[in-house]
């Protein structure tokens, strides 16, 4: 019970990160945000049964298939069409996983050098800039200073539990500022139903909503694989290796077609919550379960999940600064532990076009950034032979 205690408020904090994307998808593509959230808490948990818990991600709603989406869903009012694609998704998944494993993720790893992983970490965080300052911290700047300010706070003066729960104390003092401001909303909370539950949904026979969807799932597995570069620098450890890429795949793709079936979107692995770990530093995967079970929950008690919907998005805007920051923070410290060559023009180059391509691109960027470094790299010669390119061999992932 002391473990419960003790661990709720940590699990809470993983909730709030996650929750504006998770809900946001499925009001933009007309699905059940209700469904939604029970869908990512039943993914999350199906996660890391997989990968054994040894993964400690969670998986939200994937930005990758609005479009798709809210085309067979919204538009078309055919959601069966969405569920038979968002299948299809997962079957991609699972089909690059036995590739993997038949042929090594280490052949892979070779690939992907320092120099261009440590860029992508970056960008993973810097390409949700704009979505942290000028679409919520901008809507009021005052709540949003009083957030952040909070959350600095607690993490670097804060003692005891404070010190390891600083988004909440953010969260929290820029709740209460904004609530004397006039800056809360009740609205939904009054208007949401006290229980709600989600509406089981079954593919049907739609071969346009695989051909839209299927081809997306190989641009946000090379984001999977992002966050997961993240995840190794925040733990210290590689969880490419163990339990392995693979695992992670099959692990994202069930949870993809279970949540389809549940009547929600994509699932993907959240660097919201990477940017939480980064933070606290506490890496329990019991903390993410807690959290999934707490989305659960948030999903069929409507009064509840409302509540959470009134936060200002400008607190939380406040909040994302840091999160966000802290894994572009993360890519930097990358290059710099495997001693990565700036003063190189070839590793200049590599990160000048990852940076500019992912915080530039407003769809797919990431993947196109990481091809693009990978292109450059492999293909083009070393200026400079004398000088370390890439960093120490096998540094990349």
């Amino acid at each position: 019970m002391v473990r419960l205690v003790r661990s709720f408020p940590l699990s809470m904090q993983h909730v709030f990160a996650m929750f504006g994307a998770t809900v946001l998808v499925p009001y933009l593509t007309g699905l059940d945000p209700g469904a939604a959230l029970v869908a990512s808490g039943v993914a999350t948990l199906l996660f890391h049964w997989v990968t054994g818990g040894k993964v400690p991600a969670y998986l939200g709603s994937s930005f990758a298939f609005i479009a798709p989406l809210a085309l067979f869903v919204k538009q078309q009012h055919v959601p069966g069409a969405a569920v038979l694609g968002l299948l299809s998704v997962g079957a991609v998944y699972l089909i690059i996983a036995i590739i993997i494993r038949a042929f090594g993720f280490a052949r892979i790893r070779r690939v992907i050098p320092a120099v261009v992983a440590g860029p992508v970490v970056s960008i993973i965080g810097l390409s949700l800039a704009t979505t942290a300052v000028s679409n919520m911290a901008a809507q009021h700047w005052d709540a949003a200073l009083v957030s952040l300010v909070a959350a600095i706070a607690a993490s670097l003066a804060g003692r005891g539990m404070l010190r390891i729960l600083p988004l909440l104390a953010g969260i929290a003092a820029g709740y209460v500022y904004s609530a004397a401001r006039g800056f809360v909303d009740f609205t939904a909370l009054r208007e949401a139903a006290w229980f709600a539950w989600p509406h089981l949904v079954w593919p049907s026979g739609h071969a346009a909503a695989v051909l839209a969807m299927a081809p997306i799932a190989l641009v946000t597995i090379i984001e999977d694989l992002g966050h997961m570069f993240v995840l190794n620098e925040i733990l210290g450890r590689d969880v490419t290796t163990d339990p392995g890429f693979d695992r992670i795949l099959v692990g994202n793709g069930l949870a993809t077609c279970a949540s389809a079936l549940l009547g929600g979107p994509a699932q993907t692995t959240y660097a919201e919550n990477l940017g939480v770990l980064a933070l606290t530093r506490q890496f329990s995967s019991r903390i993410i379960q807690g959290a999934a079970v707490i989305a659960i929950l948030l999903g069929l008690i409507g009064k509840v999940g409302a509540l959470i919907h009134t936060i200002p998005a400008a607190v939380m805007g406040g909040i994302s600064i840091l999160l966000f920051g802290m894994i572009a923070g993360m890519g930097i410290r990358h290059m710099v532990e495997e001693g990565v060559d700036l003063a190189n023009m070839k590793n200049l180059i590599i990160v000048a076009v990852i940076f500019i391509l992912g915080v530039g691109s407003s769809n797919n960027g990431i993947a196109y950034a990481t091809l693009a470094g990978l292109l450059v790299y492999w293909i083009f010669p070393d200026s400079d032979k004398r000088r370390s390119g890439a960093g120490r061999s096998g540094g990349g992932i």
